[in-house]
């Protein structure tokens, strides 16, 4: 059975428009409290966390009336990382763990992600159970839940993240700016890093509502870039608005991207830690952390984009490590899911340790010039059987002539299908991707 309403990363969408509305959280939070009440192993509690969207306010309201139409009890995180959710709802036992968030997107889009009980993405059967549940009439049971405010779930956060590193590390003498999106790591990311024993210089840490990604975080980094140089600072952390992505930027300001903080972790692994059993990356890694990965004797494989399917294959292969080039990175050896604070307590843990500054570290790795366009399109479409596409895609594989690579996908989050262009000529690889991109427009229009 398809699903309707769930993609890649949960339901997401602009706000006011159906599925991201009042009326359909509200029966969506019954759906999903009908389906996963009893499902998991501990107390009939579902918990709520958000991100500092205005719209998240509403959201949660909506959520929790229908969850205890449903029967079952709602613990309230308030402004909570992704990953301190699935956190949380593990520690607590809880049937499952609600995030209202939208990711690295605007305040005028938001959405809903699941986690189960023991702190992972829900499967994809369950998700299909809550639609095929959506369907059906709601109603009342004669047992109604009762919803409480969990008020220190950011210092149970806080102290797992900090929990993680190995005991008597350190970050006395380093000097950090962190990037918090004006999102769900304002007011956790800061104590970490400090209470670790940083300098902490904080940027973007005063949410409003509407201000979130605004110019700022893992997408947009050159605020930090600049604020790294200017105050002579050892490094710079940019996180996105839920907290589940990190980027970093070096003393020079330049930008340390997911496939060469994932490279730089499994380098200190395998050199301190007993070994990097194996990578899992996306057909969006650049194919220099590929080649990178082979230098270091660590296996490596590709999973289709989103981070549902790279812990898909992190699992069936039995690796720890995986991520995207985007900056989400899952380290399953100290946590379930893509981790924004704890990948970037793993790279601080591997620049420490290796006693080297992340500008050299990071140049263990040759990164090949890569170029990402988005075409927007109308709706969805089918990219294998269009011919014009294909031949366009073929035309540029010859022109590269096995030097680099070709990949159109569609996002499954946003309207718009990415060209990718790969090669070791920056200056072809960029005019290919244009022309590329130019012809799947033309083609889809």
């Amino acid at each position: 059975m398809s699903r309707k309403y769930f993609g890649t990363d949960g339901i997401r969408g602009l706000v006011g428009e159906f599925p991201i509305t009042p009326d359909f959280m509200l029966k969506l939070g019954w759906a999903a409290g009908c389906v996963l009440k009893d499902r998991f192993d501990g107390q009939n509690m579902i918990l709520i966390g958000k991100d500092t969207r205005i719209s998240g306010y509403m959201f949660e309201s909506a959520l929790q009336a229908g969850l205890i139409n449903a029967g079952v009890d709602v613990g309230l995180l308030g402004p909570m990382p992704t990953p301190g959710v699935a956190y949380l709802s593990r520690t607590f036992k809880a049937q499952a763990g609600i995030v209202i968030s939208a990711s690295h997107n605007s305040y005028v889009d938001n959405g809903i992600k699941f986690f189960g009980g023991n702190g992972s993405k829900l499967p994809d059967e369950l998700e299909t159970l809550i639609e095929a549940q959506l369907e059906r009439p709601m109603s009342t049971g004669e047992k109604l839940g009762k919803a409480r405010r969990i008020a220190d779930a950011s210092g149970r956060y806080i102290e797992f993240c900090k929990g993680t590193m190995p005991w008597g590390f350190n970050l006395k003498g380093m000097h950090i700016v962190l990037d918090c999106a004006n999102g769900a790591t304002y007011n956790i990311a800061p104590d970490v890093f400090t209470e670790l024993g940083a300098h902490v210089t904080s940027l973007f840490v005063e949410p409003n509502g509407t201000n979130i990604n605004r110019s700022c975080g893992s997408t947009k980094p050159e605020a930090l870039q600049e604020k790294v140089v200017e105050l002579g600072a050892d490094i710079g952390i940019a996180f996105d608005g839920d907290g589940d992505r990190v980027v970093f930027v070096d003393h020079k300001g330049e930008l340390v991207d997911g496939d060469e903080l994932l490279y730089i972790i499994a380098a200190y692994q395998q050199e301190y830690a007993g070994g990097c059993d194996g990578v899992v990356g996306t057909l969006m890694s650049n194919f220099g952390f590929e080649l990178g990965l082979k230098k270091l004797n660590v296996p490596f494989a590709r999973a289709k984009v989103g981070d549902r399917y790279v812990i898909e294959m992190m699992r069936s292969n039995g690796w720890r490590l995986g991520g995207e080039n985007s900056g989400h990175i899952v380290c399953s050896n100290v946590t379930t899911t893509g981790d924004g604070i704890i990948a970037a307590l793993q790279v601080l843990l591997a620049v420490t340790t290796m006693g080297d500054s992340l500008h050299r570290i990071k140049k263990g790795m040759n990164k090949l010039p890569q170029v990402m366009i988005n075409v927007h399109i109308s709706k969805r479409v089918d990219l294998a059987n269009n011919d014009t596409v294909q031949a366009a895609v073929k035309l540029t594989e010859e022109k590269l002539a096995g030097t680099g690579r070709v990949l159109l996908r569609p996002s499954g989050t946003e309207p718009v299908v990415r060209v990718m262009v790969e090669g070791e000529d920056k200056k072809q690889v960029k005019e290919l991707a244009q022309e590329l991109a130019a012809t799947v427009e033309a083609a889809l229009s």
